[in-house]
């Protein structure tokens, strides 16, 4: 599993905003990020939300994006849009719920899928949040402290 992005947003852009429009909080992009075992990444909106929470850090594959671009005919978007924090290639992340794994020497716990919503046709295009329904990526949690690094693009 390489991984090729690591994304974080201080506020909620979607998230808690139902019925209002979405918000503005940027999406910044780091070479290095500092986690915390049961907490998430530092600086992300999730960390330390809530005790046990499974969305302490969320994945995302690369190789679903460029599907659901291909799928939908978009090109001027990259995988920022999401707002997920860790985009990976050459993994399978459905397969890994309900699984501990590891990346970079630090180890995760996989939850659930996180889900699309409404606000991925939003985000992406129209037709996004059912072209990623089984695969919007992976939320986890945070099992061991360490850094993770951007590896070079695939």
């Amino acid at each position: 599993m390489k991984l090729v992005h690591i994304f974080i947003s201080a506020e909620h852009a979607y998230f808690g905003h139902h019925g209002r429009p979405s918000g503005r909080a940027p999406v910044v992009e780091l070479d290095v990020a500092d986690l915390v075992e049961g907490k998430g990444i530092v600086g992300d909106r999730f960390f330390g939300w809530k005790d046990n929470y499974a969305g302490q850090v969320t994945f995302f594959s690369l190789e679903v994006h460029a599907a659901v671009c291909a799928q939908l005919g978009v090109s001027d978007r990259g995988p920022d849009v999401y707002r997920r924090n860790l985009v990976v290639a050459g993994v399978d992340l459905m397969a890994l719920m309900g699984r501990e794994f590891e990346l970079q020497g630090v180890r995760f716990m996989g939850m659930v899928e996180a889900k699309p919503c409404y606000w991925m046709d939003e985000a992406l295009a129209s037709g996004a949040e059912e072209a990623l329904r089984g695969c919007g990526g992976l939320r986890a949690r945070v099992l061991t402290s360490g850094q993770l690094r951007r590896d070079e693009q695939p």
